[in-house]
């Protein structure tokens, strides 16, 4: 199949029912004076060009877990090449000029790994029924999110802004309907359309927003953020500048760096004015807030009414911080004095915050009472306090389903993809995130929802607000009112 866009003729594949184009440039290559800079239009040419392969995509570095198909979740690593800053169509297959719901995926990663191109959310079952999909590429680590003086910030974010325009442009060419696009995203992607809802650039963009595993706490100042600048050019013995980092090329030296300066034992602190840290030592690289992009902290712009006209799709999974303590088997052997020692590295009042979890308490074992309280305090009650905030129409839900691997890895970070997507091949068997056989009819149930929600906003559950706080258990296929958590205390 062959589409215009704005830069240029592109060819595509049929495959069954669908449609890809794909390693579409949406932007310029990052490299030379555009790598610290904006993005900017890519250069257009004559012809057409095949749109057949990924191409490459952002500097990284995948660490392995053992038991565990990880190259099913976040793909295969870094695929070497300047011009990455691409994006993938897959659509029906079929002329019928129909306008039909566009659905945008920022993938995940910890702003430092992942791409588009991930086993797990392959996007063509979206296509299959009816929706034109996209998903993005987009800066990562030093390149992304790193607020370095002379620099713009948030270069990853600003990526994705870039992106956003380029399918406003040429959603109709692929049968799109530019005035009905969904943005979805997990983990970090979810963690950044957060972001782009509480951010003023981005109005206009979308219409709607699923924020899966994901809130807009995880964000800087921009002065702590520029704390982890000078550690890092201290460590590669360069000037904390640009000039400084543009003398270190992309690659395995700066991958290096970057990695060190993430180790627990580096000694960085990342604390904002009132103690807390954000992140939670997830990751260091991460957006910040306090310029054009994000001018306040989002759920102060939340308050403000920004991203009020954008209908929320928000959730988290029961049991997020399994998918780190589970296999590793931290859970079972983290003892209260460790456990007290890493809350206390990113939260002033860490003693009493366990202890509301169990911690000290009969028949309750430290590493139970850490990892409860992870969950909540990473990703479930920030994503509460996130859509309490929403001006707008907002909906919860909550992934509850329990996969077998490791004994019970649960329902951990990330496993509500292959739900959503309807990929559970992708990731069944001895290593793979779901185990052996998990259930069709709940991919199918899930799937749906993502579906009707991006067609036209419909969802099968009440709004959730501060007063009524409904929420929609997956697995179980209705409705609870949840009360607040035990973390609510202990977080703004």
């Amino acid at each position: 199949m062959i589409v215009r866009t704005t830069a240029g003729t592109i060819r595509g594949a049929v495959e069954g029912e669908v449609v890809w184009f794909r390693g579409v440039p949406y932007a310029a290559p990052p490299v030379g004076p555009a790598r610290f800079a904006e993005p900017r239009d890519p250069a257009s040419w004559d012809g057409i060009r095949d749109a057949l392969a990924p191409g490459p995509n952002a500097p990284q570095r995948i660490k392995a877990i053992p038991g565990l198909d990880v190259a099913a979740l976040v793909g295969e690593g870094w695929r070497r090449g300047d011009d990455y800053l691409t994006l993938d169509v897959c659509m029906p297959d079929g002329d019928d000029n129909r306008r039909r719901p566009v659905m945008v995926f920022i993938h995940g990663g910890g702003f430092v790994l992942g791409s588009k191109d991930a086993p797990v959310q392959d996007g063509s079952s979206f296509a299959r029924d009816g929706i034109v999909f996209i998903a993005i590429n987009y800066r990562l680590g030093v390149e992304g999110f790193l607020p370095i003086p002379g620099i713009p910030t948030n270069l990853g974010l600003r990526d994705m802004l870039f992106a956003l325009d380029w399918v406003q442009r040429n959603a109709a060419a692929f049968g799109g309907d530019p005035g009905n696009v969904t943005v979805f995203g997990e983990s970090a992607g979810g963690m950044a359309i957060a972001d782009l809802v509480a951010s003023p650039l981005a109005r206009g963009k979308f219409r709607r927003a699923i924020v899966q595993s994901g809130h807009g706490r995880m964000t800087r100042d921009i002065d702590v953020a520029q704390r982890l600048v000078r550690k890092l050019a201290k460590l590669l013995r360069i000037t904390p500048d640009e000039a400084g980092y543009r003398s270190v090329e992309p690659g395995e030296v700066l991958l290096d760096g970057a990695e060190k300066v993430s180790l627990p034992s580096t000694r960085l602190d990342l604390r904002d004015a009132e103690g807390h840290e954000p992140v939670f030592g997830i990751s260091r690289f991460v957006p910040v807030h306090g310029d054009d992009v994000l001018p306040m902290k989002p759920l102060d712009a939340l308050k403000a009414g920004v991203g009020a006209e954008v209908d929320l799709l928000i959730g988290t999974n029961a049991e997020e911080m399994n998918l780190y303590f589970v296999p590793t088997g931290l859970r079972e052997k983290i003892g209260r004095l460790l456990s007290t020692y890493v809350f206390h590295r990113v939260h002033p009042q860490a003693r009493k915050l366990l202890k509301a979890y169990g911690m000290g308490g009969k028949g309750v074992k430290p590493g139970h009472a850490f990892t409860d309280a992870a969950h909540d305090l990473v990703f479930r009650w920030p994503a509460r306090r996130f859509a309490e905030e929403h001006r707008g129409r907002t909906h919860m839900y909550e992934f509850e389903w329990r996969s077998p691997l490791f004994g019970g890895l649960g329902a951990a970070h990330a496993m509500e993809l292959p739900f959503v997507f309807d990929t559970l091949a992708k990731v069944s068997g001895p290593e793979g995130l779901c185990g052996e056989a998990p259930p069709q009819e709940l991919a199918d149930r899930v799937h749906r929802i993502w579906v009707g929600f991006a067609r036209d906003g419909s969802l099968p559950w009440a709004e959730f607000t501060r007063e009524h706080r409904t929420v929609f258990q997956l697995d179980r296929g209705a409705a609870i009112e949840e009360l607040p958590f035990p973390i609510a205390p202990f977080l703004p």
